[in-house]
């Protein structure tokens, strides 16, 4: 009985080890959306556990991915992990030129408490699909959610239910999802519990139902212009859970769009052709002098300014012209000084802010000048109560027979 105990138990172990550290194969369909979420739970198992017991879920886990040779990954695949404490999510649209192409991602989890590194790959087999592509499909823009949010299975689930009841096709799938930050929309303000918006394409078999089109009539488009929200009839199916921006619904039929095939050069492998090893320079330099070097920088404008210097010298000092604009600054800066010895030394006559005030009794009080004309300490208007010394002035009466 032991013997048969055995080899199942080692079998077992065997299998969670190689599931453990094995690579994962996922097969999506062209032109479907694709999401994988990287779990933290699942790489817990590759950390040493956390000290505290119970604590074990705090441990700060990042995730970077990348295409096995290369530094990003496929253009069709996005990444996104909001925080290191919350799962990590791949989501993208492959096409139909990456069918049949086995693309390998690279997972490196990253433990920010022990900074200890986990690999795991993820081999996408991406697989064609008769359906693909749909002839109908409708972007809606739904302002109260984020990526992530959108990304969850149930929510996703919800929202292809709402169009479904109001599209009614037979076959209807998520085309892509894309995060408003990359249409160039802009980082909301943290109030108000305000969210990025995303981007949701959906796509069917059967044409746009009428509500759909309710959009592109004339009085939609115009309260559309004038930043109102249209009148949608079947907006209350969305409204509970998503709130949906009708002026940016974008309809497309892909049976009337005009392919134009354009001549694009192959993009190459990207990998550089190998042209031989580095050659670094020799350990020993040749010298150098520097003397011609300093004749340029120094020699050659000093020698234009002195040249410069004698021909302004030789202008000035030696030609007719400038003796001339030489003596005519010196004798008129002669006689600006002069004038200014002498109009401290004459009396001249006061402004009238300076003249005496005149009381209602007659008394005048004479201005008090200082004996330096130039001084600003002293006011211009004299109050009568500071002054010592009082002129009385005759009251001048005019003469006339109205008077006695």
């Amino acid at each position: 009985m032991d013997t048969t105990v055995v080899p199942v138990w080692i079998y077992m172990v065997v299998t969670i080890l190689s599931t453990l550290h094995a690579d994962r194969n996922v097969y999506p369909s062209a032109g479907v959306l694709f999401v994988h979420v990287l779990e933290r739970e699942h790489f817990k198992g590759e950390f040493p556990p956390y000290p505290k017991p119970g604590d074990s879920s705090n441990d700060p886990i990042t995730f970077n991915t990348n295409l096995m040779g290369y530094p990003d990954r496929p253009g069709w695949l996005r990444y996104i992990q909001r925080t290191s404490h919350s799962d990590g999510v791949l989501y993208g649209s492959p096409t139909a030129e990456h069918v049949g192409k086995a693309t390998i991602i690279e997972i490196i989890a990253y433990n920010r408490r022990t900074f200890e590194t986990a690999r795991h790959n993820l081999v996408i087999n991406i697989m064609s699909t008769e359906e693909y592509p749909l002839p109908y499909q409708a972007e809606f823009y739904i302002k109260n959610m984020n990526v992530e949010e959108m990304l969850a299975s149930e929510v996703l689930g919800d929202f292809l239910g709402a169009v479904k009841n109001v599209w009614q096709p037979e076959r209807l799938n998520a085309v892509n999802i894309t995060s408003a930050l990359d249409r160039g929309g802009r980082v909301p303000l943290p109030i108000n519990n305000l969210k990025e918006g995303v981007y949701v394409m959906v796509g069917a078999d059967v044409q746009f139902s009428s509500c759909l089109r309710e959009v592109e009539n004339f009085q939609n488009q115009l309260r559309c212009s004038q930043e109102m929200e249209p009148v949608i009839s079947c907006d209350k199916k969305f409204r509970a859970q998503f709130d949906i921006d009708w002026c940016k619904i974008n309809l497309v039929d892909i049976t009337k769009m005009i392919m134009i095939h354009s001549n694009r050069p192959d993009p190459g492998t990207g990998v550089l052709p190998d042209i031989g090893g580095y050659n670094p320079p020799p350990e020993s330099l040749k010298s150098r002098d520097f003397f011609a070097d300093f004749l340029i920088t120094l020699a050659v404008p000093s020698a234009v300014a002195m040249v410069l210097f004698s021909v302004l010298g030789y202008s000035m000092c030696c030609r007719r012209e400038g003796v001339i604009q030489l003596v005519h600054h010196s004798s008129i800066q002669k006689s600006t000084k002069e004038l200014r010895s002498m109009s401290k030394n004459r009396e001249i006559s006061w402004p009238l802010s300076t003249l005496p005030v005149f009381s209602q009794s007659g008394e005048v009080v004479p201005p008090i000048h200082p004996d330096n004309y130039e001084t600003t300490s002293m006011p211009l208007m004299q109050t009568q109560t500071n002054l010592q010394n009082q002129i009385q002035i005759p009251q001048q009466q005019p003469s006339g027979k109205w008077y006695s």
